[in-house]
């Protein structure tokens, strides 16, 4: 910077034929230019020397390009400031402008610090893997802890910069003297921004939800996909997208299928007549589930558990590492046990019954035909 410093010097003994004015703004410019231009040489030479050793601090440094560029930009402006040609009042309030951004380049600088601090702790965590519970369960924290502590920074950034001119120093601290009613109605007003903020502190903290979650909200199943300040998106099982607010995950009921393990018990019921080989539905299923790739080996029950009218229901129970290979298993389960049912036992499928009774009057056979649990009179003729 101090061969920009005595450039500067040298470019305005050559503009001394031109006002002011002009001069200084030119002056203003050759520092931008020089800023921008060493900028982009430093980018360069870290692609060249970092991009292939070291791609991991490499891309830490490419999320950092607008902060240094700003940084640049201060720097450049704060040396050219003296020697430009400008009254003491242009140079006051170019000062206060220099003051309020580099208030503005610690902010974005703590904020940058941190997303880049989560962004490598995270990286031990994968998503992507089957048993990724302790994944969940970090990645959520993290990122709804970032987006609260990200408002607040935002907030005292925005408030000490601010707090650098005295008028608006003096306006904040006797509109919080006097202001009490004013105060009671913007708390009402901001309520749904405060309470959606309280509650994303409240979800990373105790965790009803994570990333990733199978959740049944609003009587529709789907994952967590994104954990905002203020909402919540849950991907449906067809694509759609649910937008829920934070507060509806503290103050109502909901299910989440991932809670404490991806494991799930799958059920399936099928309805048979009475005359099923119960012991031979039983072998079948567990021939199915035990050939099947999607079941865990955890739990495999076949039970008799209701009968109908006309059928009796068996309860297959078999468990699978998630959500998604639950339903297929089920599906599996019922495709072929239905074909074993068909081919093997067919007189298992359910059906109409007919009871026969003989008429006492007319000594004739009376015929009452029963489907679907309900009776209707027909009578017939016999020999």
């Amino acid at each position: 910077m101090d061969a920009l410093r005595n450039s500067l010097h040298i470019v305005r003994g050559w503009l001394d034929w031109l006002p002011d004015p002009i001069a200084a703004v030119l002056i203003f410019l050759i520092a931008v230019a020089f800023a921008l231009a060493l900028h982009r040489v430093a980018r360069g030479l870290s692609r060249r020397l970092l991009a292939l050793r070291y791609p991991n601090l490499y891309a830490i440094m490419t999320q950092m390009r607008g902060l240094t560029r700003l940084a640049l930009l201060i720097i450049a402006v704060f040396i050219a400031l003296p020697v430009a040609p400008l009254d003491h009042d242009f140079k006051y309030l170019i000062a206060r402008m220099l003051l309020m951004a580099i208030i503005g380049l610690i902010g974005w600088s703590a904020i940058t610090a941190l997303h880049v601090s989560a962004e490598i702790y995270l990286r031990r965590y994968r998503l992507d893997v089957e048993d990724n519970l302790l994944a969940r369960k970090h990645n959520t924290q993290i990122r709804v802890l970032l987006r609260s502590i990200d408002a607040l920074l935002v907030l005292f950034t925005l408030g000490a910069a601010l707090m650098t001119f005295q008028t608006v120093r003096q306006y904040g601290v006797s509109l919080f003297a006097s202001a009490g009613v004013a105060g009671i109605v913007a708390g009402l007003a901001a309520r749904p921004v405060l309470s959606n903020l309280i509650a994303g502190v409240q979800l990373a903290m105790t965790q009803p939800i994570r990333l990733e979650d199978a959740v049944i909200v609003e009587n529709e199943y789907g994952n967590i996909e994104e954990i905002t300040s203020t909402y919540v998106v849950v991907r449906l099982w067809d694509f759609r997208r649910m937008i829920v607010p934070l507060t509806y995950f503290i103050e109502k009921p909901f299910q989440n299928w991932t809670r404490e393990s991806s494991a799930l018990i799958g059920t399936v019921l099928i309805y048979v007549d009475y005359r099923a080989p119960v012991g031979a539905i039983r072998a079948k299923a567990e021939e199915i589930v035990r050939a099947s790739n999607r079941w865990d080996g955890r739990v495999f029950n076949v039970a008799v558990t209701d009968f109908k009218r006309d059928t009796m229901e068996v309860r297959i129970l078999a468990t699978a590492g998630d959500s998604g290979k639950v339903f297929d298993l089920r599906c599996e389960i019922r495709e072929k046990l239905i074909d074993f049912l068909q081919r093997e036992h067919p007189e298992a499928l359910p059906r109409q019954r007919s009871q026969v009774a003989m008429d006492k009057g007319t000594g004739a056979d009376a015929v009452t035909i029963a489907a679907s649990g309900a009776t209707g009179g027909g009578t017939g003729a016999g020999g």
